[in-house]
């Protein structure tokens, strides 16, 4: 035996730091002859030999077994250099095997890979980390890598070596902390995870932080997936977003929408849609209703099904409950067919605790804060990642950029973007670290939003960046080079919870609360806001939309939600609606049943429907109103003082008034004539009565529309005399004349 005592313990103990250095072939002078050693360590082998590959006849040189675990040595004498060459193993049950060494392929990462990782600028390392199947000298299989710093040894594991680590230990990448190595004659669909010695002798068996895709609990490990075998048809699609990109004036009105639940297949255990079927399904509906996107709730992979996504332990993988990779490749590129685009809800927030993914994954804290006032999230019970750290926020930066990248989405919504500003969210006194400058913003995290905006607008221009911020945080949708954040849009959460709690009141009282209407328009043109009624306002007791309004009976609740729903579309900003909100759902949204669609036999929940579609089609269709979402000239209000009225009116107009609208809101519980001043003489055409017996209300309403009398009202010399039946709201087109 030329192997000391000390490495075969080493590599039979699954402790060996440098494996190639040992296994593999290498020159070595053994008893003064020059040669070359070859080592092997075969799983369940009885017998093992080196086959030169290129000569005729075939050598071959019989290895002799060190240890019965598979461990085998030669050497050969008389060769001045290492060779190419198999290994032919023989085992109990009689079968042979020939295949290349993993221990004879150079490294699969270079240098400036390792470099730019370490240094945070290695945006493509979803491409060079992971697992990949590649073609080395002609050999087909898959390299593997991992950032594992602090660990003493890393294995690859998986059916193909019984999950032994001792089998497929790794090579260290020197100071760089990556692990890796070339496995030939894998390939996609193979299973595997890693498995970790801590510097502590602990054994650590972890998923894959770069895995494509997952099996299910309870195993949760990685499947190898090559994404580039996906084959899409979308590229007139993603030329026009390109095109387009500069276009911030285009409609939005986004359909938010929870995969497993949107519908469930009754026929078949009450289970979920997949990628395909749900593609299909919701483009015709999605289509039919004029929304402009899809924004699905979290897909990454996830193992509890009651996070909605949001404890993410698979960030580059497609969740595997209603699909592949390639099944949700598919959604998209049929989607994008369909005339939808598809906004992917992304968390970069934090990540949770279980022991298979990144907590603590080699055996330190590597990706989240050491320090519990830093890495520990108050509200979910999860890990906060440490963007100060170079190779984190490579990983994350990489991530919103792989699934753009991979499945050409075309926006991320980044969930819980308050809690990365603030040092100091949801916590006491004493429970945060400042930052150096003494003050609660967190700098890395406000760091790594700039790039992570930068980058994904530099490599795909015409990709829309959303934050969920619920808070004041200045510039958040202002351009990094002045300043800001550097997001598209930013969700309207004040707009929202003001409205939401003054329709929460009955008409009686709500001349009292008059201010929820009206005060949102004093920070309107501040961001650049979407106006939304997401799934977070239909859980955890809240109620649906339909019994958050305040009214005893169904009828009076859904004259109010069909005028909010006006007033919303009418009001500036982009659009999102959370799936069943559309049609008036009454029981709260539940992740893991269908959505009631029966109801829309109801005329209380079709109208509902109907007027949302209609809405819809008015905001697409009628570009003055998407193109001046932005813009403060194209909002005036005509009455917003009028508390005892319970009403509202205003204009949305472009800037030189050529197109001009008037919502009239009338949010109390009685019939009223009421005149309001408009800027135009002529006649303003009703083109929305949410009263309309087509939408379930009583029928009352103008006319189809009212000539202007020169009375002055509002500020104006001119005026129309309008009729507003309890809890409705109308909308009113300019259309020229005396």
């Amino acid at each position: 035996m030329i192997l000391s005592k000390t490495d075969l313990a080493a590599l039979l103990g699954a402790k060996h730091a440098t494996p190639h250095s040992v296994l593999g072939m290498h020159p070595l002078t053994h008893k003064r002859s020059a040669g070359v050693v070859a080592r092997a360590m075969v799983s369940g082998a009885t017998e093992c030999e080196v086959i030169e590959i290129g000569t005729n006849p075939l050598k071959s040189y019989a290895m002799t077994r060190l240890a019965p675990e598979g461990l085998f040595e030669v050497f050969i004498p008389k060769r001045k250099d290492v060779f190419r060459y198999q290994l032919r193993a023989a085992y109990a049950n009689g079968e042979f095997r020939q295949f290349y060494d993993p221990y004879s392929f150079l490294p699969t990462l270079g240098a400036q890979d390792l470099y730019l990782f370490n240094e945070g600028n290695e945006h493509r390392i979803y491409e060079k980390l992971g697992a990949h199947v590649r073609t080395l000298g002609g050999v087909a299989g898959v390299s593997f890598a991992v950032w594992a710093p602090s660990a003493s040894r890393v294995s690859v594991v998986g059916n193909f070596n019984h999950w032994d680590g001792r089998y497929h230990p790794m090579r260290s990448l020197g100071a760089s902390g990556v692990w890796e190595l070339f496995i030939p004659g894998l390939g996609a669909g193979e299973v595997y995870k890693f498995e970790l010695r801590d510097q502590r002798g602990q054994v650590r068996l972890k998923t894959d932080p770069y895995g494509t895709y997952f099996e299910g609990p309870p195993n949760n490990a990685a499947i190898v997936f090559d994404p580039k075998t996906i084959v899409w048809t979308d590229a007139a699609w993603i030329e026009k977003r390109r095109n387009e990109a500069h276009k911030p004036d285009r409609p939005m009105s986004i359909y938010e929408v929870h995969c497993g639940s949107w519908k469930r297949m009754p026929d078949d255990a009450d289970r979920p849609l997949t990628y395909r079927e749900l593609a299909t399904q919701l483009a015709d509906y999605a289509v039919e209703m004029g929304f402009t996107h899809i924004e699905v709730m979290p897909l990454a992979e996830h193992p509890f099904d009651g996070s909605w996504g949001y404890q993410v332990t698979g960030f580059f993988a497609p969740t595997h409950r209603f699909g592949s990779p390639t099944d949700f490749a598919w959604f998209v590129d049929y989607l994008h067919s369909r005339g939808l685009g598809v906004i992917l809800d992304w968390v970069p927030a934090h990540f949770p605790r279980d022991s298979f993914a990144l907590a603590e994954f080699d055996g330190t804290h590597l990706y989240e804060h050491a320090d519990p006032r830093q890495g520990a999230h108050m509200d979910w019970g999860t890990l906060i990642f440490n963007y100060g750290r170079n190779e984190v926020r490579c990983f994350l930066i990489a991530n919103a950029l792989a699934w753009i990248d991979r499945y050409h989405l075309d926006g991320l919504r980044v969930d819980a973007v308050a809690s990365m500003l603030y040092l100091d969210y949801s916590r006491r006194e004493g429970q945060w670290v400042p930052n150096k400058y003494g003050g609660r913003e967190n700098l890395e995290a406000i760091d790594f939003l700039r790039r992570a905006n930068d980058l994904v607008h530099q490599y795909y221009p015409g990709v829309a960046m959303i934050a969920e911020e619920s808070t004041s945080f200045a510039g958040v949708t202002k351009p990094t080079k002045d300043g800001g954040l550097g997001f598209d849009y930013k969700w309207n959460m004040g707009w929202m919870n003001d409205t939401l709690r003054y329709f929460a009141k009955e008409p009686i009282v709500r001349r009292h609360h008059h201010n929820d209407l009206t005060f949102g328009m004093l920070y309107q043109y501040a961001e650049n806001f979407v106006t939304v009624f997401s799934h977070d306002e239909v859980v955890h007791g809240k109620a649906s939309m339909l019994f958050k309004m305040g009214a005893w009976h169904i009828a009076e609740k859904a004259a109010n939600l069909r005028a909010l729903y006006a007033h919303t579309w009418m009001w500036p900003g982009k659009k999102l609606l959370f799936m069943g909100g559309e049609f008036a759902q009454s029981r709260e949204w539940a992740h893991d049943a269908s959505l009631d669609w029966h109801l829309c036999q109801y005329m209380d929940h079709e109208g509902v429907r109907l007027l949302v579609r209609d809405l819809n089609k008015l905001y697409t269709g009628e570009p003055v109103l998407s193109r001046n979402d932005y813009n403060a000239q194209g909002f005036r209000w005509l009455t917003c003082h009028d508390s005892d009225a319970n009403l509202i009116a205003y204009l949305r107009s472009d800037a030189a008034e050529q197109t001009l609208f008037a919502a009239v809101c009338h949010f109390g519980g009685a019939q009223r004539e009421y005149r309001i001043g408009v800027p135009r003489r002529g006649y303003w055409r009703e083109i929305v009565n949410t009263n309309s017996a087509y939408y379930g209300g009583s029928g009352v309403g103008n006319d189809g529309g009212r000539s202007t009398e020169d009375i002055g009202a509002d500020g104006y010399s001119q005026s129309i005399k309008v009729t507003l039946p309890p809890l409705s709201s109308f909308v009113f087109k300019w259309s020229g004349g005396e």
